[in-house]
C-alpha cells in the first residue's frame, strides 16, 4: 500500500502519563505539547500531506474550570511561540471545530493562525478545537436544510458528496490513518464521517511518550493493511488459513 496522504490523530493519555510520574495533570498537558510539536515537525520534512489533531473537544468544557483554563493557556502559547517558526516552514494551517462560543481572544488566535499561513503549500496541519463530529454533521444538515426550505436546492440533489461539501473538513481527503495513543479504543466523536474507510491504529503509550519513531512505525503498519473500500479481499480466506496452519503445524510433528 502507498504512503497515507493525511493521518489524524487523537492526543490522549496526557493526564494519566503525569498522574503515573506523581505530576499535576497540567504537566501532562505540557509534556503533550512537545510531543505534538515533534510530529509536527518530523511529519513537514517527510512530506506527509494532511496531519489533523484532535486538540479539545466540544465535551472538554466539562473538564474541571483549572483544567480547561490551562488547555486554553497551551493553545495561546502554542500559537505564539510556533506560529511564526510554522510559517516559516511552509505549514498550512487550518481549525475545524464550532467557533461561534468561543472567546474574542482564542477566535482571534484561530483566524490569526489561518489568515498568516493561508498561501503555505507544505504540510497542511488541521487542528481540531471545539470539535465534535456529531456537532459537525448537525450543523451542516442544518446548512443544507435552510437550502431546502429557502428553495436553493432541491432535497434530491443531496448526496454524500454534498454533506461532504458542508463539513468543517470540505476540500480535505478523508483521513487514511487515524491513530490514538494511550490504549483506548475508540473515536470519541472524532471525525465520524470521514473515518468511513480509515484504518486504525490504537497505540498503547500515552500521547507524551509518542514520538517521531513511534509515528513512522505506525505509517509501517498502514502500509501493510489493505484497504478494499467494500471490495473483495484479496488475500486467503479463514478457510484456506486455517488449512495453512495444519499443514505448518503437522510439519513442525513429523520435524520434531
Amino acid at each position: 500500500m502507498s504512503d497515507p496522504r493525511h493521518i489524524a490523530i487523537i492526543m490522549d493519555g496526557n493526564g494519566r502519563w503525569a498522574t503515573a510520574r506523581g505530576l499535576p495533570r497540567s504537566a501532562g498537558h505540557r509534556a503533550g505539547v512537545e510531543s505534538l510539536r515533534a510530529i509536527v515537525h518530523h511529519a513537514g520534512v517527510t512530506g506527509l500531506e494532511y496531519l489533523t489533531f484532535f486538540a479539545f473537544s466540544s465535551e472538554n468544557w466539562s473538564r474541571p474550570d483549572g483544567e480547561v483554563r490551562e488547555l486554553l493557556a497551551l493553545l495561546k502559547m502554542f500559537i505564539r511561540r510556533d506560529l511564526a517558526d510554522l510559517h516559516r516552514k511552509n505549514v498550512h494551517i487550518s481549525v475545524i471545530g464550532e467557533r461561534d462560543n468561543l472567546s474574542a481572544d482564542v477566535r482571534g488566535l484561530l483566524v490569526e493562525a489561518e489568515s498568516l499561513t493561508r498561501g503555505n503549500t507544505g504540510l497542511n496541519l488541521v487542528i481540531a478545537f471545539n470539535y465534535g463530529a456529531r456537532d459537525e454533521i448537525t450543523r451542516a444538515v442544518r446548512s443544507l436544510a435552510a437550502d431546502v426550505a429557502a428553495g436553493r436546492l432541491d432535497p434530491q440533489s443531496i448526496s454524500a458528496d454534498l454533506i461532504s461539501a458542508n463539513l468543517d473538513t470540505s476540500g480535505m481527503p478523508d483521513p487514511d490513518l487515524i491513530i490514538r495513543t494511550s490504549g483506548e479504543m475508540r473515536l470519541s466523536n472524532f471525525l465520524l464521517w470521514q473515518a468511513a474507510y480509515a484504518e486504525f491504529l490504537f497505540v498503547p503509550c500515552p500521547w507524551p511518550d509518542f514520538t517521531p519513531e513511534l509515528f513512522e512505525e505506525a505509517i509501517a503498519t498502514y502500509r501493510n493493511r489493505e484497504r478494499r473500500f467494500g471490495g473483495v479481499e484479496a488475500r486467503a480466506s479463514c478457510h484456506d488459513k486455517s488449512q495453512a496452519l495444519s499443514v505448518a503445524a503437522a510439519s513442525d510433528g513429523v520435524a520434531s
